[in-house]
């Protein structure tokens, strides 16, 4: 362990201290808990623990947390930094690391912990699926020794080369296997979600999604409107582009024309390849079950439209669930007051306030779903034709620099320009919310709009400290003589572990208009922003009732058994659904040295 490294420790000033470990590995979930008890010291003032790769170096800049010797740090090393109220403070807040961690295993040990995924087979040989979210560097590696082990695999990894994705469907494929990912966000199999899953009911409609958030939207809708899922097949979001020629996708889709259990099936995507698209369409079009596609932005062409007759196309992800649950017959009732538009029961239409952005101002979105993110720029790049991003739509304008707004902005959080070395803001809320007071505090800012996605796997109560942030960006502004209108969407049931009731109430008492259909918020930021009068009633499809009209019956896990290698939040989502699952203790090969690594791999 290296000394602390100090800057501005002048006697009884407040001081930045850093240490760095050297090729340390831990959980990402673990970094992001050290973090915040590191913060939460008497006389620390603020805290970052993150590898040592450019994003997160970029991240303690804008932070003020960088230091000269912080900055040599490699990414394979462990930054340990904190801004305290003086120098002493500050070494004894990072003289508790190893108690804190100490603590934190002693709280989350199982019996037994088997150093590898062999060992762990072993253990439960009834386990079909292997669960793989590590630093993709690492991830295909453990990706290849689990299909050599005959495991169906679910890759939450991103940063994986297209070269390796290829290789290892190619492996895949060759044994009867499947690989979800990488960069696969979210999944359901007989009954239990994967990664980052809403609790829905178990019903009629398979799904096969080459996106994560926008999985989790359709299903979300689905169970709103009394309809269920039968399997929901995570592909990656690479899977329909012209390298890796829809290889997951089609195996879903099979697997699903084949299933007794599915009686439609929905297939979502980011807009494919054409040619990959044409063969795509040509086999959903052969399926002896109507299907429902929804290319997000891409709109069919005429002769498809026409061509491909058990096939319709959605324009919109609360539209696609519209469409699968109004083919199932058992789910007619729950359309009959109008698809998504009903609130609680029990409540009229809620007051809010009205999205009045100011004059010369614009929107700022701040996503932590990439593809409601794409979803949002789809549907405002009409009205708002000058829309910025981080690179989401191709041809689209571009953010000179992802960490700043320029004009109209929709930004996703999630992307690899914010997650290499640190956590997914679905489970740290952290940069989320340094973004939205920095946003509170630019006189550009006329409305932000943030999504909120629920589920197992994700934080456990995000709206606890994003309400909180939501109320302090409106104080900023107000006191700076402006008004800023916030919009939250979120994506959720009442049962899953947050309560999207208990979502709702924290972010509306905190000044957000909240909705809970996509669709429906992106429009009404649209409309505040070209002014149509329509776009002054704000309105959102309230929280569904837990029984709905025409609901099947919830599902179980059917005996559903699992290996965890990374995030120790999944192995907790698995078993808070009744699955069987063991965590790897997984650490990097030769202690994260690279070369090393690659010259014993050369020696097996």
């Amino acid at each position: 362990m290296d000394d602390p490294l100090v800057a501005d420790a002048s006697a009884g000033a407040p001081a930045t201290l850093a240490e760095i470990r050297a090729g340390s590995y831990y959980d990402s979930v673990v970094l992001m808990q050290l973090q915040r008890a590191l913060a939460a010291l008497p006389g620390v003032l603020d805290a970052g623990v993150v590898m040592g790769t450019p994003a997160n170096k970029e991240l303690l800049v804008q932070n003020a947390l960088l230091t000269e010797e912080v900055e040599r740090a490699a990414p394979e090393d462990l930054i340990l930094i904190v801004r305290a109220e003086s120098a002493q403070a500050g070494n004894t807040a990072l003289k508790r690391v190893d108690d804190l961690l100490s603590a934190r295993r002693s709280q989350h040990s199982d019996a037994y912990r088997p150093k590898s995924l062999s060992s762990a087979t072993r253990m439960i040989p009834e386990a079909e699926w292997v669960l793989v979210s590590l630093p993709g560097r690492y991830a295909a590696g453990v990706v290849r020794d689990a299909l050599n082990l005959g495991k169906n695999v679910f890759l939450y990894s991103d940063n994986v080369s297209i070269e390796d994705e290829i290789s290892l469907k190619e492996s895949a494929a060759s044994k009867g296997l499947m690989v979800m990912g990488p960069d696969c966000g979210t999944a359901r199999v007989k009954g239990v979600g994967l990664g980052f899953a809403n609790r829905v009911r178990q019903g009629k409609i398979g799904i096969v999604a080459a996106s994560g958030t926008g999985l989790q939207a359709i299903m979300v809708g689905i169970h709103r409107l009394g309809g269920g899922i039968s399997q929901a097949f995570g592909t990656g979001g690479r899977d329909l582009s012209a390298e890796i020629q829809a290889r997951s996708a089609k195996q879903a889709l099979a697997f699903l024309n084949d299933d007794p259990q599915t009686e439609q099936i929905v297939i979502v995507s980011k807009p494919p390849s054409a040619s990959v698209a044409q063969r795509l369409l040509a086999e959903a079009n052969a399926c002896n079950k109507p299907v429902v596609v929804n290319f997000i932005g891409s709109r069919p062409t005429k002769g498809q439209q026409e061509g491909e007759s058990c096939i319709r196309f959605a324009r919109t992800l609360d539209e696609t669930a519209e469409m699968a649950v109004g083919l199932t017959n058992s789910a007619e009732s729950a359309l009959d007051s109008g698809p998504g538009s009903r609130a609680p029961q029990g409540t009229g239409e809620p007051s809010r306030p009205v999205l009045i952005p100011g004059p010369h101002s614009f929107l700022r979105a701040l996503y932590s779903g990439g593809t409601l993110a794409y979803e949002a720029l789809y549907l405002l790049q009409d009205s708002l034709p000058s829309v910025r991003s981080n690179g989401l739509l191709e041809g689209g304008l571009t953010l000179d620099n992802p960490h700043r707004s320029q004009g109209h902005t929709v930004v996703d959080l999630g992307g690899d320009d914010f997650t290499v070395g640190r956590l997914h803001p679905m489970l740290d809320n952290d940069l989320r919310i340094r973004r939205l007071l920095q946003e509170a505090g630019d006189p550009e800012t006329g409305l932000v709009l943030l999504d909120v996605v629920l589920g197992d796997g994700a934080h456990p109560d995000p709206a606890s400290e994003l309400a909180p942030a939501v109320e302090q960006a409106i104080a900023l502004a107000d006191e700076d003589g402006r008004s800023l209108p916030v919009v939250a969407v979120v994506i959720g049931t009442e049962e899953d572990p947050q309560g999207l009731g208990r979502q709702v109430e924290q972010l509306e008492a905190a000044g957000a208009s909240v909705f809970t259909r996509h669709d429906e918020a992106v429009r009404a930021v649209r409309d505040a922003f070209v002014g149509r009068e329509d776009g002054r009633k704000s309105r959102r499809s309230g929280p569904a009732s837990s029984v709905e009209p025409g609901a099947e019956d919830s599902g179980s896990c059917s005996g559903f058994a699992a290996i965890n290698v990374g995030l120790e939040s999944f192995t907790d989502s698995l078993r808070a659904q009744g699955a069987e699952v063991v965590h790897v203790d997984w650490r990097p090969p030769a202690g994260g040295d690279d070369s090393l690594a690659n010259l014993l791999s050369r020696l097996r």
